[in-house]
């Protein structure tokens, strides 16, 4: 049975349109249903650390505000350890850890010692296991740096911190995290990676992630979920995601006449920077050896390396083709969609 259910879930809200505004509108306001999450399911087991990114406005936060129950799914259902969170708030509360990155749950006038100390009470944290938790936030967290500091004086990387160990002081068995390495550097960024992979290992901590930064899902996600314009489009392995989409590559050539022409079948030329010029191509329709021996064959070239799909535009390449799919589902024929073999094949890879 799967720690977290998610069951064709959907969130709307009803807005006001400020298309229609003026002094009628003042008094017979006209409204609009925005969908910010449509028919989403997913499960987690125990233990796993998912990565559910996408990009600004895809629905995200809205999620994880309807997973710890701040809000309630307008469809479908979410169970998450045998508790429906937006009708048991209080007890869901006590197994599940929360940080958005712009937002803090410690007492801004407060030292962090004195609000961590407060959590402890609120959430009936034993001596013992309060002791151990603060041994473990100086080991990793270094939190001891500033844990006599008022939260109002705290940096960003500092407060960050702060927050990650006010949300684990109940040893809660699911942690929620909006965000985390927002802004900062990047010493406090791998603290942070470092101790969400601890309490993964040793605690079995199951940890739901949502960033923009590619660093955190490559070392810390397994899994990867993602969503866009509401609507999920892929779940599945991050290898599995990087294989099924990560077919092409860069080649970076060194190339001493700066009037050479590369065009050629199967490679675009992405960037020029003095004597160098990045060419992106398929692997599965060409290799760089025979790019490499077509440029050859009419210029001198000094250099040339081969990078790796970076995982950016990896997901770049997922939204374009949820596009691609949307627009090919539209195209029906004889009541099915019209869908080429890939599509077809996409759709049984990405399904949940």
């Amino acid at each position: 049975m799967p720690l977290i259910d998610v069951r064709h879930i959907a969130k709307s809200f009803k807005v006001q349109d400020v298309k229609n505004s003026g002094f009628k509108n003042f008094f017979n306001p006209s409204y609009r249903i925005e969908n910010a999450v449509k028919d989403i399911s997913f499960q987690v087991n125990r233990g796993e650390i998912v990565g559910y990114i996408g990009p600004n406005g895809a629905g995200k936060s809205t999620t994880i505000k309807m997973l710890t129950g701040i809000l309630v799914p307008s469809e479908g259902e979410i169970v998450i350890n045998g508790i429906i969170p937006h009708r048991n708030r209080k007890e869901h509360a006590k197994q599940i850890g929360v940080v958005f990155g712009q937002r803090s749950q410690l007492w801004w006038e407060l030292p962090v010692a004195d609000s961590l100390n407060l959590l402890r009470h609120i959430y009936k944290v034993s001596e013992k296991d309060f002791k151990r938790n603060m041994e473990l936030f100086q080991e990793i967290l270094s939190i001891n740096e500033f844990i006599q500091t008022p939260v109002r004086q705290l940096s960003l990387g500092q407060r960050m911190r702060a927050d990650i160990a006010a949300s684990l002081i109940h040893n809660p068995r699911i942690l929620f995290l909006d965000e985390p390495t927002i802004d900062l550097d990047i010493v406090v960024k791998e603290k942070i990676r470092d101790f969400i992979k601890t309490i993964n290992e040793e605690q079995k901590v199951t940890v739901i992630l949502t960033t923009h930064d590619v660093g955190d899902i490559e070392k810390l996600c397994d899994r990867t979920v993602v969503i866009d314009h509401g609507e999920l489009i892929f779940d599945g392995k991050l290898e599995q995601m990087k294989s099924y989409y990560g077919n092409y590559r860069t080649l970076i050539v060194d190339i001493p006449d700066l009037q050479a022409d590369l065009t050629m079948k199967s490679v675009e030329v992405m960037k020029i920077e003095g004597t160098k010029r990045w060419l992106r191509f398929n692997k599965e329709e060409i290799s760089p050896s025979v790019i490499v021996s077509q440029i050859m064959s009419k210029y001198e070239i000094d250099d040339f390396t081969v990078e790796e799909q970076q995982i950016e535009a990896v997901i770049k390449q997922i939204y374009e083709d949820s596009v691609n799919v949307k627009k090919l589902r539209s195209e029906e024929r004889g009541g099915e969609p019209a869908m080429t073999k890939a599509v077809q094949d996409e759709k049984r890879s990405v399904s949940v």
